[in-house]
């Protein structure tokens, strides 16, 4: 049977591919940029049927609002698990709608591979790739991540091919091949793209002058989700630096401006020479034109990108993420508002100490040190105490270099008094002297510890 032969006995509706779906079932979506477009649809639209109950639709950063949730408003028939927030799962969150699924990245793939726990898998699983390829694969596009890993031990695995995807070149695991595809639905809806990104703030320009320094030509970048990353990619993008490199989790709009200004080579790289890895990419259309076929990109595994093992094999990696507040123990909460969940541990943690083991790397923790609530009411992101109930995403033992607009500081070999001190210092000036008063309070000044500001 030809390749072709194979995929028309395998071509189904989306609406046939959604009566496969049975009560209790978990049904996987993929994560980021490939969940389902016309299958969600179909599977949403059973929300009257009355033979259907207990679905779970497990997805992460979800980019659109379900179709399963919209027809099923008060949570009857479908119920979701995101294992990192969006916005909208944040959202969805508040409402009671969706639940958190906590992992560090790296993790994701093992355990759908490997590790075969029976509440984690499958029995239908449906992601949109591109259209199948001449040698019978279906390319995951835009989301690598633990996509093969998934589908290779759901139940029943469904593709939506898309000829919007783009179809992203790859170093391991980045398609899977028509002989362990089920069923096939074929879709032209669109793909999500990014908006165009808004000018960075003051704040975010002081932080990226502050972290600048710390790069080095030849540097491996993981860059972040947040506008402190994206700010550092455009003055990367103009700066003299040169032969940068790129392995990073998500894959942004600023990695494209800097390729197009000339930064990055990848020629320094100890793995992967000349080429840039990433899992998944969160990017506008320029940047989805940029990976189409793009043999500079490279589409991993989360495993392969995330793994502290692996990102310590680069010499000088410096990574650079946002978080939600730091307390005055320097405990880093990059996750969550107290009990509200906010995004995910993702791959701060993944990273934070992967750079740190590498050969001349930096983990650098960036955040503007307040934030402006809807009253209009100035609040400190540097608090004596993480908000009761926040998660600790990167321990105070692993935190290395920490900046606001006030400073950088690098926290390792610290003590207690010193960690206080200076994360006072990188606090905004407003709050300085009330956090001086809590550290007192809570014993970590000293009479020896100078007056900080």
């Amino acid at each position: 049977m030809t390749f072709l032969e194979e995929y028309k006995q395998k071509l189904i509706s989306a609406e046939k591919a959604a009566q496969m779906v049975k009560s209790g079932d978990l049904v996987g979506y993929g994560y980021f940029g490939n969940p389902p477009y016309d299958f969600d649809i179909a599977l949403g639209n059973r929300a009257d049927d009355e033979s259907l109950k207990d679905v779970t639709v497990q997805v992460a950063g979800s980019v659109r609002m379900w179709n399963f949730l919209k027809t099923d408003p008060t949570g009857q028939k479908f119920t979701m698990i995101s294992d990192h927030f969006s916005g909208l799962d944040r959202m969805l969150g508040d409402k009671g709608r969706a639940v958190y699924g906590p992992v560090s990245y790296h993790e994701f793939h093992r355990m759908r591979l490997e590790l075969h726990q029976s509440f984690i898998q499958r029995d239908v699983m449906c992601v949109t790739t591109a259209p199948m390829d001449a040698h019978g694969n279906f390319n995951f596009g835009l989301t690598a991540s633990c996509t093969y890993a998934e589908l290779i031990n759901a139940k029943i695995v469904i593709v939506e091919t898309n000829p919007n995807m783009p179809y992203v070149m790859g170093g391991a695991l980045e398609c899977i091949n028509i002989k362990d595809v089920d069923f096939i639905i074929e879709s032209n809806a669109p793909i999500f793209a990014m908006p165009p990104a808004g000018q960075p703030n003051e704040a975010e320009k002081k932080i990226g002058e502050y972290i600048m320094p710390l790069i080095p030509d030849g540097a491996c970048l993981q860059l972040g989700i947040g506008g402190v990353p994206n700010t550092i990619g455009h003055l990367i993008a103009q700066s003299e630096l040169k032969d940068l490199g790129i392995q990073t989790e998500m894959y942004c709009d600023a990695i494209t401006e800097m390729y197009e200004a000339g930064k990055i080579t990848n020629k320094r790289k100890v793995r992967d020479k000349g080429r840039s890895i990433f899992t998944f990419c969160f990017g506008n259309p320029k940047t989805h034109e940029f990976l189409n076929k793009n043999p500079q990109v490279a589409a991993y595994d989360c495993d392969y990108t995330n793994n502290p093992k692996y990102i310590q094999m680069e010499d000088n990696v410096i990574s650079i993420n946002n978080c939600v507040e730091i307390d005055l123990l320097s405990q880093v909460c990059s996750e969550s508002s107290g009990l509200r969940q906010i995004s995910g541990t993702g791959g701060s943690l993944d990273y934070h100490i992967g750079a740190f083991e590498s050969r001349g790397g930096k983990g650098i923790v960036a955040l503007e040190s307040t934030y402006t609530d809807k009253a209009g009411k100035m609040h400190s992101r540097i608090k004596p105490f993480l908000t009761p109930g926040a998660v600790v995403t990167v321990p105070r033992v692993m935190v290395h270099y920490v900046a606001t607009e006030w400073g950088i500081v690098n926290m390792k070999m610290r003590s207690v008094w010193g960690r206080a001190e200076q994360m006072i210092n990188l606090a905004h000036p407003d709050f300085r002297d009330e956090l001086l008063k809590n550290a007192k309070e809570m014993g970590l000044w000293s009479p020896t510890n100078r007056i900080p500001f």
